[in-house]
């Protein structure tokens, strides 16, 4: 298969800047095998039945964006640099990798002042990331982190405005706890408290898994042969308590339905064996047409970027003819985009009930 294959035309006032508000407010596109409906997410129930399992992700988005001054003594006196940090993971020496801008600025040992709380040293360079020390850990760099940094907004959104304090909620799922992530896990935004009581009174379950979405997510694919195609890894976590949810739905003819690519993903590669298993790792599974799903019966997803893996994953899905039918009608209709757009609800032909 090739790229263009992933391919299609974007207006570019499609691409949602802010979410719906309310959350629940956002167009729903349900695909029913071919047959395409128009709802909201507020119709989501409608579409559920009891039995059926919810697969969330719970991972929690970190301000990983941080801006802050590099201070030098030069010839002419003291100098210093605007320096810009997007925190990717920690890593087992203590350190956090990091995009930085500009990094040619930065020397190994000086140290990037982001607020009075919180800086941090370059401990060292590899990949074309930085290592950055930072002066405090645990709970103190929680707080200073959250007081000093920014939503790592998408590129998509950044390069049309700047993220502000209302993306602090706007970027973070209402079921969010385990921190770790630098992107959110889009689909799951549309969600509050009250449609999450209303699925559960009618006898929706929900399982959480989780997995650190990660910058990678918003690599582009560079090869037209999709099979050569490297995967970023990300680390996710499926606990005995959800694989055995997850089986015992499977076992007694319910549904399930993983909210977003990230808990599909997850949730299909500690099912590589055929069942779903506890796992935790890093995973890089690539989904791609003909790919044999064990677990996910149908998804709830965003609309994704042309030629992205996630579009290669919901072709796999649904089929690339039906996508790129269900694309046509989004864009027709003027469906928002991307991570504060729209949804679908995806329902292969395959796996409708009997």
């Amino acid at each position: 298969m090739k790229l263009s294959d992933f391919d299609f035309d974007l207006p570019e006032g499609l691409i949602a800047t802010r979410p719906a508000v309310p959350r629940t407010s956002a167009r729903l596109l349900v695909a029913q095998g071919a047959m395409l409906h128009d709802q909201t997410v507020t119709d989501l129930p409608d579409w559920l039945r009891p039995g059926d399992r919810l697969v969330l992700n719970d991972t929690r988005v970190i301000p990983a964006r941080l801006s802050g001054l590099r201070h030098r003594d030069s010839a002419q006196g003291p100098v210093q640099a605007r320096i810009e940090a997007t925190l990717l993971e920690p890593r087992a020496d203590g350190t956090w990798a990091a995009l930085i801008k500009p990094l040619k600025k930065l020397k190994i040992g000086e140290t990037v002042i982001f607020s009075a709380d919180l800086y941090a040293t370059l401990d060292g360079v590899a990949d074309g990331q930085g290592h950055l020390r930072f002066n405090c850990a645990d709970d103190d760099f929680d707080a200073a982190l959250n007081a000093a940094g920014a939503m790592p907004l998408p590129p998509y959104i950044a390069a049309k405005r700047p993220a502000d304090a209302q993306d602090m909620t706007d970027y973070q799922t209402v079921f969010a706890r385990n921190k770790g992530a630098v992107a959110a896990p889009t689909a799951s935004l549309h969600f509050d408290e009250a449609l999450l009581a209303q699925l559960a009174t009618k006898g929706v379950d929900f399982t959480h898994v989780t997995l650190h979405v990660g910058a990678g997510t918003f690599l582009p694919v560079k090869v037209d042969d999709i099979s050569s195609h490297k995967m970023h890894s990300e680390w996710g976590q499926v606990s005995a308590t959800a694989a055995a949810e997850i089986a015992a739905t499977k076992a007694a003819g319910g549904r399930i339905i993983p909210v977003g690519t990230t808990a599909l993903r997850l949730i299909e590669t500690a099912a590589r064996d055929g069942e779903i298993k506890p796992w935790e790792g890093d995973t890089d599974i690539f989904i791609t047409p003909g790919f044999t799903f064990n677990v996910a019966d149908a998804l709830m997803t965003n609309f994704h970027l042309p030629k992205s893996t996630l579009m290669m994953l919901v072709a796999a899905l649904m089929g690339q003819e039906a996508i790129r039918t269900l694309y046509a009608h989004a864009i027709a209709s003027n469906y928002r985009f991307f991570s504060y757009g729209d949804a679908s609800l995806l329902i292969p032909e395959a796996r409708k009930p009997a």
